[in-house]
């Protein structure tokens, strides 16, 4: 055998070929698939910041590690884990004790009392929604999702689904009410519903959700009588204890006991605990669905690290340590999203081009810039880039979660900048805004 190694890259198609390649090796789906613009703005930003250059990101939904902390005692028991043996395969729906202190959590912070059957555990709350649809959906169905939202029009693409995007407004906070839902829903089996919301970090309120739920327990009603398939509503709330001032989360069943037989809840250790990178999310809804996301998962395998299934179990059954714990993390994003708004709202008093949304919760302030036509800045990309080469602020456009409606709106995410990059930012992004007044 020679010892001389082997370069493949001949074997590869290349230039004009790459299509012909793809056209006869991949799926169809596969074929229309595309990656994250979230992640391809972001992967060009953090390039950018590798560089040299002075950027505060406000791209991507997660934390960084000099600014926020997982908590120590979840720290502590992942670590114990791993010493005590914790290594093999988990259950496909999770340890009993992780799954017990969701159900426990839920009774205790929701007041909803879920048995314990009815959760499924995966490696965070992606591949939990991607079950859902895939486990409830036939291609040609229809799902409802409101525009803006993260990443349902790529899940319809993976299960072959039609989707329908209910427009929303800054006036209704981005969140869609019963009225804005009615011409959709007829003949929908999901809709899909985020709150507090990404990319939006406003919450949906009482009133309306209580108005979509009867509607959906008078829908399903007259189907059942019809014989007719099923509507179900995917609830993500994995910003739910991420909330500020006098906003509360609410849930289609505890406002609509009813809305139990329909609802499929999604959570995660992910935004609330800092842990976007440890991955143990949860799903709990009717038995019959979850039952069927569990073997979807004993054929995927995306269930969470058995370590940080331990960990978590520990963690969500010691409530003092979890208030401390939010109270510091809700404390440290109130803190930058406040300064953000409060910045951003002294450049709308001068005359400038921006309004920001009041934060009502998650990690994200919502943020429109009248830019377009101005200066030369004639498309979104450029207005983007802009921002980000005058001001050194990169941030993401609402198209990038499905929105085609609410041109010159951004999403700003906080978890990985401190007050000092917002405060050092404002300046830039001031000056940048005169510039093309």
């Amino acid at each position: 055998m020679s010892n001389q190694s082997l370069d493949v890259t001949r074997f590869f198609p290349q230039g004009d070929a790459v299509a012909a390649a793809e056209a006869a090796s991949l799926s169809r789906m596969a074929r229309g698939m595309q990656g994250s613009k979230i992640l391809q703005i972001a992967y060009e930003v953090q390039a950018r910041i590798k560089a040299g250059h002075d950027v505060a990101d406000f791209t991507v939904g997660d934390f960084a590690r000099s600014e926020f902390r997982v908590p120590d005692a979840l720290i502590e028991h992942t670590a114990q884990a791993l010493k005590d043996g914790h290594t093999n395969y988990p259950p496909a729906d999770g340890l009993a004790e992780l799954r017990q202190a969701i159900v426990a959590q839920a009774e205790r912070e929701l007041g909803l009392k879920y048995p314990v059957d009815t959760v499924v555990v995966g490696s965070g709350a992606r591949p939990l929604l991607y079950g859902a649809y895939r486990c409830l959906i036939d291609a040609g169905e229809k799902v409802v999702y409101p525009a803006p939202s993260w990443n349902n029009k790529n899940f319809c693409h993976q299960v072959g689904a039609v989707d329908v995007v209910v427009p929303t407004t800054p006036e209704s906070n981005f969140m869609p009410d019963v009225k804005a839902l009615e011409d959709a829903l007829p003949g929908a089996r999901m809709l899909v519903l985020c709150s507090p919301g990404n990319p939006t970090g406003t919450m949906i309120r009482e009133a309306a959700m209580r108005e979509i739920g009867e509607y959906i327990v008078a829908e399903n009603a007259a189907r059942k009588a019809r014989g007719e398939r099923l509507l179900y509503l995917v609830y993500d709330q994995v910003y739910r204890n991420l909330t500020f001032g006098d906003f509360s989360h609410v849930t289609p069943v505890g406002v609509v006991p009813a809305m139990a037989e329909y609802t499929l809840f999604v959570d995660a250790i992910s935004k609330c605990f800092a842990a976007t990178g440890l991955r143990v999310g949860w799903m709990y809804g009717p038995p019959h669905v979850a039952r069927q996301v569990k073997a979807l998962m004993t054929h995927m395998g995306a269930w969470a690290p058995r370590p940080e299934q331990v960990a978590t179990a520990k963690l969500l059954n010691d409530a003092p340590a979890m208030k401390a714990y939010l109270e510091h993390h809700l404390g440290g994003i109130h803190a930058r999203l406040d300064a953000l708004s409060r910045g951003l709202t002294a450049m709308k008093a001068e005359g400038l081009p921006v309004v920001a949304i009041e934060p009502e919760g998650a990690i994200y302030l919502s943020v429109r810039f009248d830019l377009l036509g101005r200066g030369g800045l004639n498309t979104e990309d450029a207005v983007r880039q802009y921002l980000l080469e005058k001001a050194g602020v990169a941030v993401v456009p609402f198209s990038a979660f499905g929105d085609s409606k609410n041109r010159n709106w951004w999403r700003f995410s906080v978890g990985a900048v401190s007050v000092a990059q917002i405060e050092a930012c404002l300046p830039r992004l001031r000056e940048a805004l005169r510039s093309v007044m």
